[in-house]
């Protein structure tokens, strides 16, 4: 399954001229990305079939005008507005109004009598005004037409071609006057600028046209960071054989909880079972069993000894000695800072890197960011999940320096540490030591809660324990529980009353939505042929 590249716009442009010289002309490329933008429309099965494209001068109006004539010619009522002036020549005009589509110029209508007719009559907007190489401030022109239909009401449903006109797509800074969309359309690949603020808001659902570009180009070979998608994280998920037995989706073992944090322990565990871990043991102190045997009757248990209201250093013992047909480790959810339990971190990492493939969440992190060369002594390839004052512990840098660079911070680390760094907050990335790096291309309060990481670290040591690679179980299960918190936002009905265990509740409606293969309600979705 292709990855979707996330590029910055000199990335975007080496890549369609080397596609060009390879032989897919840029006026392919054109037709390519307006047909594909109609298809996308076509594909949300709107009602009143009615569209009104608003179209610049340049390639992102020519793929507005592509888009239209298809639309129109599947039947929809069209309209284009042009916003800049467009050649009088121009082939892309006469086959707009050769497939029934109404032209009108933004200098024939001085006091927007025209714009507000067609906004009113429209179902949908395309705006097709600015691509990808703008400058801000916007011309005076261009700017006061997006600042009148932005503030038009009620406003279409609006489509950008492949970005909001008036957005940055390098830096994320946007013009006051670009208008919010509720789906954007990229053209092969989603820009850096997009999953920045405050462009991020104003793109609304993303998706991607693919151009037919060939996929050996030297431009690509440049280009380190991708945007997970569901097809790509469905080709990940482990195989369910109906001939298995709970050995097939290997064994979790979790360490976590204090008497402090009891819950972190419940729902990891949980999440590891909801992603299809075949056994889920906790090894917890006694007062966090007691707390949570009564409500999780399927996960096993292993007592340690208590220290301080948290995990007793000897315990290192006991979970070494208890590793048996372990296929992977969770250590750290909800451990407080206890004396004792920042000993006991160290003595369970402290012999040979043989343990199982291993998640460090939480407070295990910053326990063990106290250890020299802390990295040097986990299992190869662990996956770390920090959030940025996390990851301000293990690095030393502010939490400021971290959001500033969050790609670039996660992927110098991955590769310094030598394992995954799933760096948490709006648009989680996840980096690998080769230096590719995955974007989440989700930002949602619902998943700004106590516990939300807890039920990540679970999805990922559940993946790990049935044979997914480090870098692709931390990707896929990062891609789930943003799913997940988008469906509980949706049955919360909105965001501020979404709590971890809705998070975790919405774990297998997640997996089902994957499994389904309709992707038009994910964050990001690709356009078919």
């Amino acid at each position: 399954m292709r990855s979707i590249p996330l590029v910055t716009v000199d990335q975007m442009r080496a890549i369609e001229r080397e596609g060009d010289a390879r032989g897919v002309s840029y006026a392919e490329m054109m037709e390519r990305a307006g047909s594909g933008t109609a298809r996308a429309v076509l594909t949300l099965a709107f009602q009143r079939k009615t569209v009104l494209g608003l179209i610049g001068s340049g390639n992102n109006g020519g793929d507005g005008l592509v888009a239209l004539e298809y639309l129109a010619r599947a039947g929809w009522k069209g309209r284009a507005y042009l916003v800049r002036p467009r050649p009088d020549d121009d082939i892309l005009i006469q086959r707009v109004r050769n497939a029934g589509v109404e032209v009108h110029s933004a200098a024939d209508d001085p006091d927007f009598s025209v714009l507000d007719e067609w906004l009113s009559v429209s179902e949908v907007l395309l705006d097709g005004v600015l691509g990808t190489g703008i400058q801000l401030p916007l011309k005076a022109e261009v700017e006061c037409v997006l600042a009148h239909v932005r503030n038009f009401v009620p406003l279409p449903f609006v489509v950008a071609v492949d970005c909001p006109s008036g957005v940055d797509c390098d830096s994320g800074e946007a013009s006051p006057a670009a208008i919010p969309a509720r789906l954007t359309v990229c053209m092969d690949a989603v820009k850096t600028g997009l999953l920045r603020f405050p462009a991020a808001a104003l793109t609304g659902q993303l998706a991607v046209v693919p151009l037919g570009l060939p996929h050996d180009l030297a431009a690509l070979d440049e280009v380190h960071d991708f945007v997970a998608h569901a097809a790509e994280v469905r080709s990940w998920m482990p195989a369910r054989p109906a001939n298995a037995h709970k050995g097939t989706f290997g064994t979790v073992l979790g360490i976590a909880g204090c008497e402090d944090y009891i819950g972190a322990a419940g729902l990891a565990a949980e999440a590891a079972y909801r992603i299809g871990a075949g056994l889920v043991r906790m090894a917890v102190i006694p007062v966090v069993r007691n707390a949570l045997s009564g409500h999780l009757s399927e996960v096993t248990w292993l007592t340690l000894p208590a220290e301080n209201g948290g995990i007793a250093a000897e315990a290192a013992q006991i979970v070494r000695a208890h590793l048996e047909r372990v296929t992977a480790l969770l250590v750290g959810p909800g451990f407080g800072s206890a004396a004792g339990t920042a000993d006991f971190v160290q003595r369970l990492f402290s012999g040979k890197r043989d343990l199982p493939p291993t998640v460090l969440d939480a407070d295990g992190l910053r326990l063990m960011a106290r250890v020299e060369k802390w990295y040097e002594k986990l299992p190869p390839l662990s996956v770390l999940t920090p959030h940025p004052g996390e990851m301000s512990a293990l690095t030393g840098l502010t939490t400021a320096e971290i959001q500033a660079e969050r790609a670039g911070v996660a992927r110098r680390f991955a590769r310094q540490w030598g394992h995954v760094v799933l760096l948490k907050g709006a648009f989680t990335v996840v980096a690998s030591p080769d230096g590719a790096v995955y974007h989440i291309p989700v930002a949602s309060p619902a998943l700004a809660r106590a516990g939300s990481g807890d039920v990540l670290s679970g999805l990922i040591a559940g993946l790990l324990a049935q044979g997914v690679e480090p870098f692709k179980a931390a990707v896929a299960a990062a891609w789930l529980h943003a799913s997940a918190g988008l469906i509980a936002e949706e049955h919360m009905g909105q965001s501020a009353s979404v709590i971890a265990g809705d998070i975790l509740r919405a774990v297998p409606q997640a997996l089902a939505r994957l499994y389904t293969q309709n992707e038009i309600h994910d964050p990001l979705w690709v356009v078919k042929a």
